[in-house]
């Protein structure tokens, strides 16, 4: 949902928030209101507030490194603020709220990004060109540490999620790093910080990453009463045919209701050293085209990790199917079997109806399931169902 912020005056996320209900552009939600009191007193606290990092010299961020003063790693700067930790369930309006603070918030150097997008973008790759110039001796996390929080006094991350080993040990050295440089972290998030990583291999090595986060960000919970994500994607036609013109201008109305945006973000999912390729992801939404995901050689567990990382998928022209090209044919059920179990919920163009995309051929009575699949998925009482990541 696009949220008009721009147009309030700037006295903090709660008046916003209240604006935006006196207009008719939110419904008053108590929860919702008890979240956007305690982000206007972090509004507050952070009010003007910047550690003033080092200018960065000839070099750049890590050649700054070298010559920087080393920081103590519990050390916090007098005066940083605590940040926050905002968990509920998903579209019970975290992001919403989040935005509202950050886009009020008065920091001079301040960021919002997808942590997703966070650790691939400015942590890995980072990392990368380090070791690619130092070695692996040299330890990339300081510099990397320096480089960010010269970057942003106050990180905004939604969808605070930890999947990946790699990720899981790097994290909690770096942002031991960043709070000790001062930087304020706001984060959106599914799960508790004591669910994090749970169940996973090497999740003790973990534990001191969440004692940290506990310890630096002040946790709220969302129990809004309405799911408003559902809601909205309730309302939504999920199945345009002929993929035409007309279907695309759906789709692209589709992803801006679901996610305020009008196009999303590349995102790459790291599986088993594989990479998954979406080329338009934002707010737990993707959107592909059918030759995308069906016409290269992915399998079910790459489909698997689409369907678990994502409550949503916007499919774009999904063709007519047959003996010629069943190879296509059987991605695609593959892609719908993961969506269907992790009640995924799918918004798509298509050359027919499900019953009419793979008609004849010897492999056609396959495809029956699916089609079935296909129409239970664009009922009512099927999108209202809880995704299962």
């Amino acid at each position: 949902m696009d949220l008009p912020v721009a147009t309030i005056p700037n006295e903090g996320p709660l008046p916003a928030y209240r604006a935006l209900i006196g207009r008719g552009v939110l419904h008053a939600d108590q929860a919702q209101g008890r979240a956007a009191e305690v982000l206007q007193d972090l509004w507050r606290r952070t009010r003007g507030y910047d550690p003033h990092p080092e200018e960065p010299e000839q070099g750049g961020f890590f050649a700054r490194f070298l010559r920087r003063k080393p920081v103590a790693p519990e050390e916090a700067p007098a005066g940083a603020p605590m940040g926050l930790y905002l968990v509920g369930e998903v579209g019970r309006g975290k992001s919403m709220l989040m935005d509202l603070f950050f886009d009020t918030a008065e920091v001079p150097r301040k960021q919002r990004i997808h942590f997703h997008e966070f650790m691939q973008h400015r942590v890995h790759a980072r990392i990368h060109a380090w070791k690619q110039k130092h070695g692996d001796t040299a330890d990339p996390i300081p510099p990397l540490a320096d480089s960010i929080a010269a970057e942003a006094a106050l990180l905004c991350f939604d969808e605070f999620q930890v999947h990946d080993i790699a990720d899981a040990m790097i994290l909690g050295r770096l942002f031991q790093a960043l709070f000790a440089r001062g930087t304020v972290v706001v984060a959106t998030s599914n799960t508790a910080p004591d669910d994090l990583f749970k169940g996973k291999p090497g999740r003790d090595a973990f534990l001191p990453f969440i004692a940290l986060i506990k310890r630096r960000l002040e946790l709220l919970v969302l129990d809004a009463a309405r799911d408003y994500r559902r809601a909205r994607i309730m309302d939504l036609p999920s199945w345009h045919m002929p993929a035409d013109r007309r279907a695309e201008a759906a789709l692209d109305a589709a992803f801006r209701e679901l996610t305020g945006r009008d196009f999303g973000e590349p995102m790459i999912l790291t599986l088993l050293g594989r990479k998954i390729e979406v080329p338009q992801a934002a707010e737990g939404v993707a959107r592909c085209d059918f030759d995308a995901l069906c016409g290269r050689p992915l399998g079910p567990a790459d489909y698997l990790a689409i369907a678990t990382h994502f409550h949503t998928l916007i499919l774009d022209g999904i063709p007519r199917l047959g003996a010629e090209n069943f190879d296509k044919a059987k991605r695609f059920i593959t892609l719908v079997d993961a969506l269907y179990e992790h009640r995924v919920k799918l918004v798509a163009s298509a050359a027919a109806a499900p019953d009419a995309i793979y008609e004849r051929g010897e492999n056609a009575a396959m495809f029956a399931r699916t089609a079935s699949r296909l129409h239970e998925m664009q009922s009512r009482d099927w999108r209202a169902l809880q995704h299962l990541p």
